[in-house]
């Protein structure tokens, strides 16, 4: 008895001794040393009555059960192994409720600004002719697909799925650091997160009002099929996946059981009689909505990458005729990138005649030369970022880097200028998180969720994938790179 009592209040003085270095770091549950945050007041009274002993094996228990429901992730360049068990920490993240509903409402008006802006970028261009974006920044683009001017998608809408990340700085004021529209992943870690976290401490739920998470599939079903055409009564949804070797593939597989619609990849389908259908035992079976997660590029031979072996030839001509419905549709991908993200605010603007309610974080673009001299002066207390890449890759953190690593970024940028924006080193705020057995800060980021069927009908998804920087001092958060995810939790109303 005294010992577990000793144990217990070893983990106390942890709690109270946690130092959340205000001012320096905005901390999501503590407002100062010993003085929690009042959303997450009753979850650090309710971690007071933990012990150390308990709290690891609370950490441990949730692992093992991650592990055994299969939640894993790819790494291509890791030499390792093939799949590794995405990290996860016991202590969350908690929103509070106005907090949210001002995230929510910033969140609706960049999606549908978004959403206008790809559909003029791929017709009349208006944005462009009225030059408020430089038309060589959008030809430049990666992501634009030629075979997609003129395509009118079902319902108009081309960001079905959106996952949008977000940081905040110092003082606590969230900042949009990227939008992801072609294949946002992580929400499947969101829902299994939440499933670990309330079978590992059921009691806590009953003590706080947080809000539920595990509706999103029916949501996403909902939002697939809105896409079909209105006069079939039971339309065929498929997960088009790249198969087993894909980073996501287990998220993949998640959503298509979860939903109750097939898993297929490319070569399950082919065209036949102008409209796509896929391989069956009974024979083939007509194919009405894909939610693709696979790139634009690979969707379909014919019409983008010939060398494709895992899309299906003929689909994007079907999807062009109305016969197929895509989600997201093929071209978004202009809007994921880098460059073209720095317009955002001035396509909230021009489309909605609205002020951006969420800021991006100030970004300097490496093509225009009173920028890239700044960058190339300030390499070494900036972030600099390629202009497609993801998971942490193509990016330079000047502050961490080598003299020799920061000269090698230079001469990158003098030689690619369009490729690379450049941003300041944000103080990313930081939550507790079990560090080997001691509670220590770690910085975080948040990717909410979005799914759009209409300018008057979007859902936010309540919290997001928060992911944690393991490594002690790392901004970077990416599972490929080293981080982990927490549970997020939204306190209702």
């Amino acid at each position: 008895m005294l010992e577990h009592y000793g144990q217990q209040q070893r983990y106390i003085v942890q709690l109270n001794t946690y130092d959340p270095e205000s001012p320096q770091f905005y901390d999501e549950l503590y407002v100062a040393q010993g003085q929690p945050r009042e959303a997450a007041a009753p979850l650090i009274q309710w971690l007071q009555g933990l012990s150390l002993d308990e709290m690891n094996q609370h950490h441990k228990t949730a692992q093992i059960a991650l592990l055994k429901l299969g939640v894993t992730f790819n790494v291509y360049q890791d030499n390792q192994g093939v799949e590794r068990v995405f990290p996860f920490d016991i202590i969350p993240r908690i929103i509070a409720a106005d907090q949210w509903q001002r995230l929510e409402q910033g969140l609706k008006q960049r999606i549908t600004a978004l959403n206008l802006f790809l559909e003029d970028i791929y017709n009349d261009q208006k944005i462009l002719k009225n030059g408020k974006i430089p038309l060589n920044i959008i030809e430049s683009a990666s992501g634009l697909l030629k075979p997609c001017e003129g395509i009118k998608p079902p319902t108009g809408i081309w960001c079905h799925v959106t996952g949008t990340d977000l940081v905040r700085d110092r003082n606590g004021e969230w900042f949009v650091l990227e939008d992801n529209l072609r294949v946002p992943s992580g929400i499947s870690y969101v829902l299994e997160n939440r499933r670990v976290m309330k079978s590992t401490f059921p009691n806590i739920f009953q003590t706080m009002d947080i809000r539920p998470v595990d509706d999103y599939p029916s949501h996403l079903l909902e939002t697939l099929l809105n896409l079909a055409p209105p006069h079939l009564q039971n339309p065929n949804v498929v997960v088009l996946t790249p198969g087993i070797y894909n980073s996501a593939y287990y998220e993949h597989s998640f959503l298509a059981q979860q939903m109750g619609v097939e898993l297929v990849e490319g070569r399950d389908l082919v065209v036949v009689d102008g409209y796509l259908q896929m391989r069956t035992t009974k024979g083939l079976r007509r194919v009405d909505v894909i939610y693709r997660r696979l790139d634009d590029i690979f969707l379909d031979p014919t019409a983008f990458r010939s060398d494709s072996l895992l899309g299906v030839p003929g689909l994007m001509d079907v999807y062009r005729q109305g016969r197929v419905a895509l989600a997201n549709a093929p071209g978004t991908g202009v809007a994921d990138d880098k460059v073209v993200y720095a317009f955002v605010p001035e396509m909230i603007r021009y489309y909605l005649g609205e002020d951006p309610l969420l800021s991006n974080v100030p970004t300097y673009l490496c093509w225009r030369e009173q920028d890239r001299e700044y960058v190339l002066q300030h390499l070494h207390e900036l972030v600099v970022k390629s202009a497609n890449e993801a998971g942490g890759y193509g990016m330079l953190v000047g502050t961490a880097a080598s003299e020799e690593e920061r000269a090698a970024f230079a001469e990158k940028i003098k030689a690619n200028p369009r490729n690379y924006i450049a941003q300041p080193t944000l103080c990313l705020s930081r939550v507790p998180t079990l560090i080997n057995s001691h509670v220590e800060g770690r910085h975080v980021d948040l990717r909410p969720y979005i799914l759009y069927r209409g300018h008057d009908d979007i859902y936010v998804h309540p919290g997001g994938l928060t992911r944690v920087a393991l490594r002690k001092g790392s901004l970077v958060v990416n599972s490929s790179q080293g981080g982990g995810s927490k549970d997020t939790w939204v306190l209702a109303d």
